[in-house]
């Protein structure tokens, strides 16, 4: 031990010698840098903090987002679920991740009810995220295909969504079941009845609808590759298991 010390003093020792012998002018500029290494890795540090890992799960009441939320956490889809009014609120390693040996960032997850009466909930959680999962029923499209469409609707023209640029999935789910739609064909009902709903929506005034983007373009049919942010579509079922396109979703936006 004594011999560290005494070879950290004379280390001490040869850099105050060399430090005394350098212009004043040059010892205030390798001041100045380093402080302003040191501003730049803190400034990183806090921005690399700050970035969201919070992914909402929204969807219209019995689209399958309660499970889904059970299989992305436990694996389990809990033996199915009843309709939930409470939400789903948790911060965790997904599931499919949790036997890796490197160190996993946890992904905070908020499952919304999809009820009418608690969609000012979804605002409260929209300007936090960094991703959104749209979860649509395969099986029940055609039955729901309305209201869904209205709810992504509001999603996609939240000015807080576009001005982010949010990323948003489109999961269809429940695809294991033999009456279920395909992903094109719920992807070109959706883009259908959006379009329609822009039109009806931009004839009202503006004072109206302050916190809606206008979505699209004028003139042309609504697409999904018309939005700001990027909208994509997938399919699988939160009840067998079946959730990688979501997995990868969330990965993409959430770096493990």
């Amino acid at each position: 031990m004594d011999d560290w010390v005494r070879q950290a003093e004379l280390w001490v020792g040869q850099a105050e010698s060399w430090i005394r012998q350098q212009p004043p002018e040059q010892i205030y500029i390798a001041a100045a840098v380093v402080a302003v290494t040191i501003l730049v890795l803190i400034a990183a540090s806090c921005l690399k903090s700050s970035k969201p890992n919070t992914i909402v799960l929204s969807g219209l009441s019995g689209s399958g987002k309660t499970t889904l939320f059970y299989q992305l956490r436990d694996g389990s889809s809990h033996q199915g679920t009843v309709t939930s009014m409470e939400e789903n609120n948790d911060t965790f390693v997904l599931h499919s991740e949790q036997e890796r040996k490197d160190k996993v960032k946890p992904v905070h997850i908020v499952d919304v009810p999809g009820h009418a009466r608690l969609k000012p909930k979804l605002d409260e959680v929209l300007p936090k995220a960094a991703g959104v999962i749209f979860v649509v029923d395969a099986q029940d499209f055609l039955s729901s295909m309305q209201a869904a469409a209205e709810y992504l609707y509001d999603i996609l023209t939240k000015a807080t969504i576009v001005k982010k640029k949010v990323p948003v999935l489109i999961f269809c789910n429940k695809t294991d079941k033999v009456t279920a739609h395909s992903k094109e064909f719920i992807k070109k009902q959706l883009e259908k009845e959006i379009n329609k709903l822009r039109e009806s929506r931009n004839a009202i005034s503006s004072a109206d609808i302050s916190d809606e983007v206008q979505l699209g373009v004028p003139g042309e049919a609504f697409n999904f590759s018309q939005c700001q942010n990027k909208v994509t579509v997938a399919e699988g079922a939160g009840s067998t298991g079946n959730v990688l396109p979501v997995e990868q979703f969330i990965r993409e936006y959430v770096k493990a």
